[in-house]
């Protein structure tokens, strides 16, 4: 099954002398999806409660018809027999759960089905007409997508959608959230780590000397990664954004009408979505910022800080990684252990209230399913250095 951007105003006619090692079979394979694709649009538009967003649907039905014409016209061409069509199991499978379950819950599923051959047209071995739809398809899997994650509902559009969304889109915040699971991973290693020179009955320079040991390289491997992991995901994002900024530049149209699909895909009636990115248009630094957003998910001004992650990602390592150690500045001994444990249960209670801040499960819940997991870590590790120590004689 294919996709595509915008439903072509008329079936493309090849340009270009056609390969003569083309394979018939590859054209009807092609032929048959779209004919199943138009039949699954169709059916999906007949469940679909929201007009606006049947007729988009139904649009894009029409849209895989006129590509079947293209492969048609092509077959005919080269003197091949078309060949009796019959729906896939899989479009009759999607067309029963859109009829049990509604549109909404099976667009996800079509989405992830075409997104294994986004790009099967481009190949080289494709006939050129067929070539010639692959930017069309493209924004068909695009419109999908849209689909699937905006409500079914019509929405008002206006200049403060992005503003709305902009907190759900970043997470809060990606520093805050990547210090409070900095926090954990620190609290729950070193904790282990300490439970386990204890478990072998070390001595507390040695347990203090692991302690340290284990902050520190912990914090500088979480720094690390965090500060390449970000670096690569400000720069993807980047090139992205320039990627979308010469589309911008090359094909104003092409983007207007993808505009209007987004727009469109979100329950937006036809002509309000028409005239609405004429608007957005008008000023070529609000249309980019638009398409950014909307096309692409992004937030141009919160792309994230590659030195802001890390260095949260070291202090927060760290400071959860010495509240295990803590106590054993001070000496050794089973009080001391014990208050390690406390201040480390305590500490992980508070991690985990802080990350349901993030995943909206209740505090009481998190913080204790936080505590039994550290736990669980501490006790496996204070297990085997019980072990170790008995059997080594450390």
């Amino acid at each position: 099954m294919t996709r595509a951007d915008t439903p072509p105003p008329a079936s493309p006619t090849p340009t270009r002398a056609v390969k003569l090692d083309i394979a018939p079979k590859l054209l009807i394979d092609n032929w048959r999806g779209e004919r199943n694709a138009a039949a699954l649009y169709r059916a999906l538009a007949r469940r679909e409660k929201s007009p606006q967003r049947a007729e988009l649907l139904e649009e894009i039905a029409q849209a895989e018809d006129r590509h079947a014409a293209v492969m048609e016209q092509r077959l005919r061409e080269m003197g091949v027999a078309l060949p009796k069509h019959r729906l896939g199991p899989r479009v009759r499978v999607m067309s029963l759960l859109a009829r049990v379950f509604g549109a909404k819950a099976v667009l996800p599923i079509v989405e992830s089905f075409e997104a294994k051959d986004l790009n099967a047209y481009r190949g080289p071995e494709q006939d050129p007409a067929v070539q010639a739809l692959a930017a069309d398809e493209r924004g068909h899997f695009r419109t999908i997508g849209r689909m699937a994650r905006s409500s079914p509902a019509a929405l008002p559009v206006t200049a403060e959608i992005a503003q709305h969304e902009r907190w759900h889109r970043s997470g809060g915040s990606g520093t805050l959230r990547a210090s409070i699971f900095g926090v954990s991973d620190g609290l729950v290693s070193n904790l282990s780590l300490v439970m386990g020179f204890a478990g072998a009955q070390a001595e507390a320079k040695f347990v203090l000397l692991a302690g340290i040991a284990g902050l520190l390289a912990g914090a500088g491997s979480m720094a690390a990664g965090e500060y390449v992991s970000m670096r690569s995901q400000r720069e993807l994002y980047e090139r992205q954004i320039k990627l979308e900024e010469m589309e911008l530049l090359l094909a104003p149209e092409e983007e207007r009408a993808e505009l209007a699909l987004i727009y469109r895909a979100k329950g937006v009636p036809a002509d309000e979505a028409e005239v609405l990115a004429d608007r957005i248009l008008e000023n070529k630094e609000t249309a980019l910022d638009t398409l950014v957003r909307e096309e692409l998910g992004l937030d141009p001004s919160e792309l994230g800080s590659p030195w802001g992650a890390s260095i949260g990602s070291f202090l927060a390592f760290a400071a959860g990684a010495i509240v295990p150690v803590v106590p054993y500045f001070l000496g050794a001994g089973w009080l001391h252990l014990a208050i390690s444990a406390a201040l480390s249960g305590a500490a992980l209670f508070l991690v985990g209230v802080g990350v349901s801040l993030f995943t909206g499960r209740d505090a009481w819940y998190s913080g204790a399913r936080q505590l039994l997991i550290g736990a669980a870590a501490a006790g496996v590790t204070y297990g085997i250095g019980t072990a170790i120590g008995a059997g080594t004689g450390i």
